[in-house]
């Protein structure tokens, strides 16, 4: 147990769950283990069933956060949408259920809130990629972070340029949904991150990147809370064992993404 406490009272921690309540339960405990708080925590649930939800309230007395339910699954966008109308502070620091934070997060994140608080321009600061899906196009800025640079010409072909913004950790202001919308709610995670993703870019966001990301988080899915399958993660899986249709598929991607993006859909 930490014995010095970081407090952030200018932020509130958002966290998403669905049927992972151990996880959760392991991510808050990480986080008071590693002597951070924040003005308020919220856990926006997507609809758990029975049992994930009576843990959830029984840890909701433990650590006493603002607990948001809903009576059906209406996806990852309606949970982030809820939460984010709940959040009273300025800043919002999104994580998803399983994630488990290291302490390195509580120096990185006092100098993105230091960033965000003293550089109105920027819009979101993320911690986490996965390795196959960092940021392609960054410049160095300070402190270990970069800036994500878009550029829809074509000859940039990596596919991943479309990620300026992710559901993976970040901090970004309250008023996010503002510039960029409310997020799309379908059950489709993969459908609602890729159309905030393209508004992110429409309405001309800026977004810095932490480069040790690994050092800030661990994503984690126990066999007995296993991760939502999603149809973009088993189509990787099935292009791996094919390198030449994997690297049509991408190009195909990279054009198909940029036509949405300039037909605004």
């Amino acid at each position: 147990m930490a014995t010095h406490t970081t407090h952030f009272d200018k932020i509130s921690l958002l966290v998403t769950h669905f049927n992972r309540s151990k996880s959760l339960e392991r991510l808050l405990s990480k986080l008071r283990e590693h002597g951070v708080s924040f003005a308020e925590t919220i856990v926006s649930d997507g609809g758990s069933n029975s049992e994930h939800l009576r843990y959830v309230n029984h840890l909701r007395l433990d650590f006493g956060f603002t607990l948001l339910t809903t009576t059906e699954n209406k996806g990852l966008g309606n949970s982030i949408n809820v939460g984010q109308d709940a959040a009273k502070t300025p800043y919002i620091l999104y994580i998803q259920e399983d994630f488990v934070p290291k302490s390195d997060i509580i120096p990185v994140l006092t100098d993105a809130f230091n960033i965000m608080e003293h550089e109105e321009e920027w819009d979101i600061i993320r911690f986490y990629a996965f390795p196959w899906a960092r940021f392609p196009y960054l410049k160095p800025y300070k402190k270990g972070f970069s800036e994500m640079v878009f550029h829809i010409a074509p000859w940039y072909t990596d596919h991943t340029k479309f990620f300026a913004y992710s559901d993976h950790p970040h901090l970004k202001r309250r008023s996010f949904p503002e510039k960029f919308g409310r997020y799309y709610e379908t059950l489709s995670g993969d459908v609602t991150e890729m159309k905030m993703c393209r508004s992110f870019l429409r309405h001309k966001g800026k977004g810095l990147y932490y480069h040790h990301d690994n050092d800030l988080f661990e994503h984690d899915n126990p066999l007995e809370e296993p991760g939502q399958v999603r149809e973009a993660q088993l189509k990787r899986q099935r292009l791996r064992q094919l390198p030449a249709l994997r690297w049509a598929y991408l190009k195909y991607r990279m054009l198909r993404d940029t036509v949405l993006l300039l037909q605004n859909k």
